[in-house]
């Protein structure tokens, strides 16, 4: 049997498995890598050829000094012969720090080196042009509508325009007295004077921007940094309009509450505000503020993720069409209105993400950036031309990232979004498209490096990025960067000071394929557990992942949730308590919620799951279209499914609860030490610690196993921690949690093979089919009987304490712990003190206690895992095989299930029907 210990140490000086086999169309799926270590040594993936930078053609040279107004310089900008500064942050374009982690890296150094130059001087070129970065990504104080000096200050990046004018309702939507003036930089701009000290252009008023083409034909824009736009809600595909936004300070939303500290791990709700009413309409930012955010308090996530926020004139794109950058969506309510949510948010001490699209724009004319492409060459056009300014799948515009004016109206609009809005951090979408020339289209992406680095490469992209993640992390250094990537390029979530991207997190896009494609493809019986397995640790060791078991892609239209691959039409009529479970209820629930678990421990360092699947939302996500009369009935989340006593979708809302809750208690998920000790395929059962946590997973349709033997680290007494099979969960309460399991040592400490599956003690469990259990270590000082258990069972459905927005929250770390108790999460009793010495007291005024859930990254002595880090790599070493299968031995027997006989029969028809 192979054991799979997933060590979190010391750089290992070896390489990078190759991925296994993907394809991607469109770049809408990951598979990512992580290093394993085999006993015969590490080899890294093909190393075929090197990487031969492609010459990159030079654009003119501008010498002026920097200008006074911080207008724009419209081409690629490069100064081969200039000198200047070193960067404030240590890059160095000579030793790439991230060789140092993978050393099969160095072929392609000068890759490495070429791009870190690029990033460097384009920097630097910033600077000598335009003063620190984080001026030059405050364009929005220059560009689109301003005050200044008594005077509404209008300007405009349009190289190509021949005349100008600013038009809309303050003056008739006629513009021949509001002509507008270019400049050397193609930037057009117009000083309106305000009269009897009022603005000439009313707050809330419409207003657009009309040029003349070189045929002489005149076109009206909405600007493009309009901060709001609308659309004539009683006329059908009316157009958009930019509006003109500037409230009075009366009617400006204040905040009133901080950024909540940043989490260890995100755990993180990924959310579409319109779709979220329980009725059958577009619900607004205030209602998801008031209505939602406390039901995601309430389940202990410690981040929301804002889906579709940046202005879509096509509401069924999902948010991904984005018409205006700096706009946001008017269908939800108007700017104040986003404030208000945020701002809600922090108060419950949420950290809230947005979607950010930089990887392309919608391809509308009249409403979108692409109407300021007017067949102009690149330089002077948002876009590439021709075919590499198109994404032929996607149909909609690429970016030309070497533009000095893209430079700064998408990092601008990076900042914008976190100093006006106080968002938290971004969601890269689309990552892959950028990455390359071919934007991941029907690339199979295998791990062979040279996928990653070489003429295929888009480095303008890169740098871009580099920029963009340097930005963020000055300007808010606690914010959370995501990547979304499909490829898995190597150093993508690593500092820009390494020579990586810098992300703090990539989205682990392989896991969901991974689970649909057992779900849709594989009997329960045909299950590997080392594949699984393997997916879900196949991460690069130092770069941080977010995992999750499925996202709105696997809900959208012509797909199928988690919950409706089990049990498809039985959610309609199965549902009820108050009739026995079928058995396909009854497998979908246990299975619904082992997936999401053994996703959660075992696939990353922090965890997303999507609006509604907490519960099994049943159906799909269908947008309103003209195939389906424009209908918003699967077009929202029926939040009364998980509220209702009477039915079964609050059994797997009340489990993802309790698995926010362990990891709010026992810090798992932000622990470098992951190990897995056993992936036995015969009896369908995965072993692993992760943190102070011991989790066994029994997916075996029907053997229950009493007396497994399960390895783990370190000697004492364990106890439930939780449990999927528990009452409250929809299962069937044959674990004991008020049992205690003792260890025994098993060989000679330090000698992994004289050990059990590698680890220095066990200790024997009762493993029920299809269940899931996590175990903790009993601190041995603490009372057995002042166990924290009682509270936290009474909390199971904290809801008490969420109304908390009218509030200022003094401590929002405390208030998330004491909010977010929930039944089968447990504490470490340390019963060598006495019983009246417990803390638990102190525990219900003040904080839980951290100090003992924290202890991952201490030396553990007589243990593998003596060197603990807090990013770590999974090491599969092979030992003997047992003398005999589990089942034949004396300390395991097998139970058949307490379930009918004909049930198995059921549950292979359900395959067939599916």
């Amino acid at each position: 049997m192979e054991i799979n210990f997933n060590v979190l140490s010391k750089p290992i000086r070896g390489s990078f498995p190759s991925f296994s086999p993907k394809v991607s169309s469109g770049a809408s799926r990951n598979k990512i890598c992580f290093p394993s270590q085999h006993s015969t040594g590490l080899k890294f993936g093909s190393q075929e050829r090197s990487w031969d930078i492609s010459s990159t053609p030079k654009s003119r040279v501008r010498k002026d000094e920097r200008m006074k107004h911080s207008s724009a310089i419209s081409a690629v900008l490069t100064d081969d012969n200039s000198t200047m500064a070193p960067l404030e942050e240590d890059v160095k374009t000579e030793n790439i720090g991230l060789l140092n982690l993978d050393p099969t890296l160095e072929p392609y150094l000068d890759h490495f080196r070429h791009r870190m130059k690029r990033y460097v001087d384009q920097k630097m070129l910033i600077e000598k042009y335009e003063g620190p970065l984080e001026e030059f990504a405050q364009g929005y104080l220059k560009f689109g509508f301003n005050r200044e000096d008594g005077c509404i200050v209008y300007r405009e990046w349009a190289p190509a325009a021949q005349e100008a004018e600013v038009i809309g309702d303050f003056n008739g939507w006629n513009g021949s007295n509001h002509m507008m003036e270019k400049d050397q930089f193609g930037v057009w701009s117009i000083r309106i004077p305000d009269v009897d000290s009022k603005p000439v252009i009313p707050h809330n008023s419409r207003v657009k921007f009309r040029f003349k083409h070189g045929n002489g034909v005149w076109v009206d824009r909405i600007p493009a940094w309009i901060k709001y736009a609308t659309a004539d809600a009683t006329k059908f595909a009316a157009p958009y309009d930019g509006v003109y936004w500037d409230p009075p300070p009366s009617e400006r939303y204040h905040f009133k509450y901080p950024r909540p500290p940043k989490p260890r791990a995100p755990r993180i709700y990924e959310a579409h505000v319109g779709m979220s009413s329980s009725e059958p309409r577009v619900n607004s930012y205030r209602e998801f503020a008031d209505d939602v955010l406390p039901r995601i308090k309430a389940n202990n996530y410690n981040t929301v993720q804002l889906m579709a926020i940046m202005e879509h004139s096509y509401y069924g794109s999902f948010g991904y069409h984005v018409t205006n950058f700096f706009a946001v969506s008017n269908r939800y309510g108007n700017p104040e209105d986003l404030k208000y949510l945020i701002d809600k948010a922090h108060s419950l001490g949420l950290q809230v993400l947005v979607d950010v699209v930089h990887s392309h724009a919608s391809n509308n004319v009249t409403d979108g950036l692409n109407g300021f492409d007017i067949g102009q060459g690149s330089q002077e056009s948002y876009f590439h031309a021709g075919e590499r300014g198109y994404h032929k799948l996607w149909d909609s515009r690429l970016f030309n990232y070497a533009n000095w004016e893209v430079l700064r109206f998408l990092l601008s609009n990076l900042r914008w979004w976190l100093e006006e809005y106080n968002f938290d951090g971004f969601r890269f979408d689309g990552i892959t498209s950028m990455l390359y020339v071919h934007h991941g289209i029907n690339m199979g992406f295998t791990g062979n490096y040279n996928e990653y680095f070489s003429e295929a490469t888009d480095v303008d992209a890169v740098v871009y990025l580099m920029l963009a993640n340097n930005l963020i992390h000055k300007i808010f250094p606690d914010a959370t960067v995501i990547a979304e990537d499909v490829s898995g390029m190597p150093g993508l979530s690593r500092p820009v000071s390494e020579g990586g991207i810098g992300f703090d997190y990539r989205l682990a896009m392989a896991i969901p394929d991974k689970w649909i494609d057992y779900l849709k493809n594989k009997n329960d019986e045909d299950w590997s557990m080392k594949e699984v397995t393997s997916s879900l640790t196949n991460r690069r060791y130092t770069e941080k992942c977010i995992a999750y078991a499925e996202s709105h892609d696997q809900s959208i239209v012509g797909d199928k949730t988690i919950a409706f691959l089990l049990m498809d039409k039985e959610m309609y009529s199965g549902m009820s308590c108050l009739t026995d479970a079928s058995p396909v209820v009854d497998r979908g629930i246990a299975l619904h919620k082992m997936i999401h678990f053994f996703t959660m421990a075992l696939g990353g360092e922090g965890y997303l799951n999507f609006m509604g699947n907490e519960f099994g939302h049943p159906e799909w996500i269908d947008f309103p279209r003209e195939g389906n009369n424009w209908s918003y009935d699967k077009c929202r989340r029926q939040w009364n499914l998980a509220d209702s006593e009477h039915l079964r979708y609050k059994f797997m809302n009340a489990f993802d609860r309790a698995m926010n809750s362990l990891d709010e208690k026992f810090s798992f998920l932000a622990s470098g030490k992951q190990i897995v000790s056993s992936m036995d395929d015969d009896n369908k059962v995965v072993v692993f610690e992760r943190g102070d946590l011991v989790f066994v997973f029994n997916f075996h349709p029907n053997n229950t196993y009493e007396g497994y033997k399960v390895g783990c680290d370190l000697p004492g007494k364990y106890r439930v921690a939780l449990d999927s099979d528990a009452w409250e969960f929809g299962g069937h309460g044959r674990a004991g949690h008020d049992v205690d399991h003792f260890t025994s040592p098993e060989g000679i400490p330090g000698v992994p093979e004289t050990n059990f599956n590698g680890r220095p003690n066990s200790f024997k469990v009762l493993s029920p089919a299809r269940t899931c259990v996590a175990y903790y270590r009993v601190d041995e000082r603490m009372s057995e009987t002042e166990d924290y258990q009682t509270d936290i069972c009474s909390e199971l459905l904290p809801t008490a304490n969420i109304e908390e927005s009218d509030e200022k929250l003094k401590d929002s770390s405390s208030t998330n712990i004491s909010t977010s108790s929930t039944k089968n999460a447990y504490y470490r009793v340390d019963e060598r003190m006495s019983e009246a010495e417990d803390y638990q007291t102190d525990i219900c005024s003040e904080l839980l206690p951290t100090a003992n859930i924290e202890e991952s990254d201490e030396k553990l002595d007589d243990s593998l895992s003596t060197n603990i880090s807090n990013i770590g790599q999974t090491v599969v070493v092979s030992v003997e095989e047992r003398d005999k299968e589990l089942k034949d031995s004396p300390s395991v027997s097998i139970i058949s299930d307490a379930v009918p006989a004909e049930w198995a029969d059921s549950d292979a028809n359900v395959w067939g029907e599916d």
